[in-house]
C-alpha cells in the first residue's frame, strides 16, 4: 500500500494532497493526517522527533521516506512526464531537505492552516485512512 502521511491543518499540505489525487490516474494513493490515529501509530513506529508535523512520510509497501525524498517519491509514482522529477536526486538530500525545512517551518505563516484536519467528501473517503 503507498500512504501518504501529511499536516491534516496546513493549507499547504492539503492543496498538495489535492494535486496529487488529480494526478493519481491509477488510484495507487492513500492518505492519513499525521494527527490521526494511523498517522500517530506510524510516527512512533519511524521514531520522529518532536517537530515531526514538517514532515511529509511517504510509506511504500514497508519502505518509508520523509521530507524531500518523501516528495520526489511521490511524484514520480505519479508516471509520465511526473517521473522525470528524478533528476532531482543528483541534488545530495541534505541539500534538498535544507529548503525542505525553510517551506516546512514557514508554511503556517506562508499558506496558513485550519481549526481542524480535512475531513474528506463522499467521493474521496475511500481515499483517506482513519
Amino acid at each position: 500500500m503507498k500512504v501518504v502521511l501529511f499536516d491534516g491543518v496546513c493549507n499547504l499540505c492539503n492543496s498538495s494532497v489535492n494535486w496529487i489525487i488529480d494526478h493519481d490516474k491509477q488510484n495507487k494513493f492513500k492518505f492519513a493526517s499525521l494527527q490521526s490515529a494511523y498517522g500517530q501509530n506510524k510516527v512512533k513506529q519511524l521514531g520522529l522527533e518532536n517537530n515531526y508535523m514538517n514532515t511529509v512520510v511517504f510509506e511504500d509497501n514497508g519502505t518509508s521516506y520523509l521530507r524531500s525524498d518523501a516528495a520526489l517519491q511521490i511524484i514520480k509514482q505519479l508516471g509520465g512526464v511526473y517521473s522525470m522529477v528524478v533528476i532531482f536526486y543528483i541534488i545530495p538530500s541534505f541539500v534538498r531537505d535544507f529548503f525542505y525545512k525553510i517551506v516546512a517551518d514557514n508554511r503556517y505563516k506562508w499558506f496558513g492552516k485550519k481549526e481542524s484536519c480535512r475531513i474528506p467528501t463522499l467521493e474521496l473517503k475511500s481515499k483517506f485512512l482513519e
